[in-house]
């Protein structure tokens, strides 16, 4: 008899939602209390396992006259938000690797309303990474390890990387496609990896998509496919640049009756519809470029940014000529 397991869903799976802290890299984390509520309030609603509402960023990097709230996530803001977080969803806080001061404004677990500490790392920061998830996990916090740009790490890097990370106490392990430029091919192959290094273990693995090429959330069911379980998405798409692997497709897609897609749909059109008049996201034509020339966004945001916004050509020759 043949199986047809895409009516059936995978009950140890489970989703984070990135909304305020990748979309609060459009604008600096100033999203006013209105909006980061709503969006709390709808991933309880809606079943989300995991709320991350920002960064624990470094006040001496990030100048606090420049950026909101949501860029150092301190105590004070998140209670504003979530109380004592008495729903059944668990706070999550991102700290880049050599941009947070961790020592300091990472409090022990007893005294924080936050329940994950997901430390963000590129291939050279993994000794600082190491520290920082020790640290964290020391201070009784579950830990994430979320390894960027992959796109542009070598073979040999990653295998010693995942070796040391799989040693280390984190929980989680992430495969991060920072510059949108994987296919579903590539996907599979690092979901195999990040997979394998984790076996026997006790870590989860989980992938982080862009949406550059349009293929964050295609990106995301290939690695649920091949075993993933710790899937990253966003409201509408929201997030720097191209934006990220969709809430309302994903949750559509994993079939589990604790998700309520209604309430995501909801948020959008109470809150998204007149956001997205005010912040630009999406596959635009220069993300599209520097994903096909797997380059950081950052170009491309600045390039949208001037007048020279429609110039896509110009833009695409200057790294077709690099």
């Amino acid at each position: 008899m043949t199986k047809a397991p895409w009516i059936d869903y995978r009950p140890e799976i489970k989703v984070l939602d990135c909304t305020v802290r990748d979309g609060g890299l459009i604008n600096n984390h100033l999203f006013e209390d209105g909006l980061v509520k709503a969006v709390y309030d709808t991933c309880i609603a809606a079943g989300v396992d995991y709320i991350e509402l920002g960064y624990k960023g470094d006040k001496k990097i990030f100048a606090p006259d420049k950026h909101g709230a949501w860029k150092y996530c301190a105590e004070d803001d998140i209670r504003r938000i979530v109380g004592e977080n008495e729903a059944d969803i668990k706070i999550s806080v991102m700290a880049d690797a050599e941009k947070t001061d961790y020592k300091r404004d990472i409090e022990p677990r007893e005294k924080s309303v936050i329940d994950i500490i997901r430390v963000a790392t590129y291939i050279h920061q993994i000794p600082t990474a190491v520290d920082m998830i020790k640290d964290a996990h020391d201070k009784g916090y579950e830990v994430s390890a979320n390894l960027m740009a992959l796109s542009t790490v070598q073979d040999r890097e990653l295998d010693e990387a995942l070796h040391i990370l799989a040693e280390s106490p984190a929980d989680v392990l992430v495969i991060v496609d920072s510059y949108g430029t994987l296919y579903s091919e590539q996907v599979r192959d690092y979901a195999k990896r990040f997979l394998k290094a984790a076996k026997g273990t006790g870590k989860e693995v989980g992938i982080h998509a862009h949406n550059n090429q349009q293929l964050a959330y295609a990106n995301t069911i290939e690695a649920i496919i091949v075993g993933v379980n710790r899937l990253d998405a966003t409201i509408n798409g929201i997030g720097r640049g191209a934006g990220n692997c969709p809430m309302e497709l994903l949750l559509n897609f994993l079939r589990n009756p604790k998700f309520n897609l209604r309430a995501v749909i909801q948020c959008i059109q109470d809150h998204f519809i007149d956001l997205g008049k005010e912040m630009e996201w999406g596959a635009l034509i220069p993300y599209i470029i520097t994903a096909h020339f797997n380059q950081h966004p950052r170009s491309a945001i600045e390039m949208l940014d001037s007048d020279k916004r429609n110039n896509y050509v110009e833009f695409y020759d200057r790294w077709n000529e690099a």
